[in-house]
């Protein structure tokens, strides 16, 4: 079952923010989190139905310090069209 704490975060960068104007979401979420369970997360705790969902999953990057090496965590990130006229304020900018 999907919770809220799923959403690890919503992405606020210039091309995010430039989809926003076109009513596309960027959402950062849990690796195992799937397209049907953000779907319900946003029906339950948003009361929107979302149109259309694309998935991304970003694999950490692999980084040095100090000479050792380690990863970065790998997330998924999702893209979700929300309808027309509806607004999340506690999501907006």
């Amino acid at each position: 079952m999907a919770d809220i704490t799923d959403i690890k975060s919503i992405l606020y960068t210039e091309k995010s923010l430039s989809l926003q104007e076109s009513g596309v979401l960027v959402v950062q979420t849990a690796v195992n989190v799937s397209k049907n369970q953000l779907k319900e997360i946003f029906k339950e705790y948003f009361g929107i139905t979302p149109v259309r969902i694309n998935s991304l999953r970003q694999e950490g990057k692999v980084k040095r310090f100090r000479g050792k090496i380690g990863q970065c965590a790998s997330y998924k990130k999702f893209y979700v069209k929300v309808p027309e006229g509806a607004k999340l304020d506690a999501l907006s900018v």
